[in-house]
This record gives structure tokens, C-alpha cells and sequence, in this order.
């Protein structure tokens, strides 16, 4: 059985094949994307690390990268309250989040955490525009 250092290579060699596909079936990362897994790899050294660019299913041009889903499991997170995880991977992704991610949803688990629930939740449907375009106030 696989542990440590080669499982976690292995998946993050099967978490980046499992990621946008192109019209021709080829795995496509953008360079933000990119960024966000090599930074997150540096910091946190996780065991497992699945990102996910939801940004198609925002109101936002094709190929955007702005709005993300990421888990990540480290043994950094082990007696760290859910807001001091967090701020690490905040902490990881400054420049992003500064500028061109809108949107970010984490799920920082320990390692015990993901073994009992190793499912990457799913986003709600975006609502589509602004407040002024839904005709709310």
C-alpha cells in the first residue's frame, strides 16, 4: 500500500489530469489555475489537493479563471480552528485573491477529516449578474 510522499505524488498527478478538459478532450490549466496549485503545494505541503475552476458557471467571459473550489488536506491544519485555515491558504494565495479570483471556496481538512468524508463539495448554481440585472433591490 501507498503512503506518504508517493501518494501524495500520485495524487497530485491524478488531481491535475482530472481537471478542465478543452474542446479537443486535452487538459487545459490556465496560468492562474497553475499558480494556485504550485503555491498551495509550496505552503502547505498537502496530502491531497483538488482544485476546481468553476468559473464557467458564472456570468463571466469563456476561458475566465475567477471563481475556484479547492480542497486542500495538510497536516498543517491539524488544531487549527476552520478560520486559521483559512487564512493560510489566504495567506498562500494573496496575489490572487488581490486580483484576478473573485470567488474562492475552501475546504482545509486534516488528514483524518478527509479520510472520513473525501468528497470535493459541489457549488450552488450561479444566480447570474448583479442585483440590478435579477430586478431586486
Amino acid at each position: 500500500m501507498l503512503s506518504g510522499q508517493p501518494l501524495r505524488r500520485l495524487v497530485s498527478m491524478a488531481t491535475q489530469t482530472c481537471l478542465s478538459r478543452g474542446s479537443a478532450g486535452s487538459v487545459t490549466v490556465g496560468p492562474v489555475e497553475a499558480a494556485i496549485r504550485a503555491k498551495l503545494e509550496q505552503a502547505l505541503n498537502p496530502e491531497v489537493l483538488e482544485l476546481r475552476n468553476e468559473s464557467g458557471g458564472h456570468a463571466v467571459p469563456p476561458g475566465s479563471e475567477t471563481h475556484f473550489r479547492v480542497a486542500v488536506v495538510s497536516s498543517r491544519f491539524e488544531g487549527l480552528s476552520p478560520l486559521q485555515r483559512h487564512r493560510l491558504v489566504h495567506a498562500a494565495l494573496s496575489e490572487e485573491l488581490a486580483g484576478p479570483v473573485h470567488a474562492l471556496a475552501i475546504q482545509a481538512r486534516t488528514p483524518a477529516q478527509w479520510r472520513e468524508n473525501p468528497q470535493l463539495d459541489t457549488s450552488p448554481p450561479c444566480q447570474g449578474g448583479s442585483k440590478k440585472t435579477r430586478g431586486t433591490p
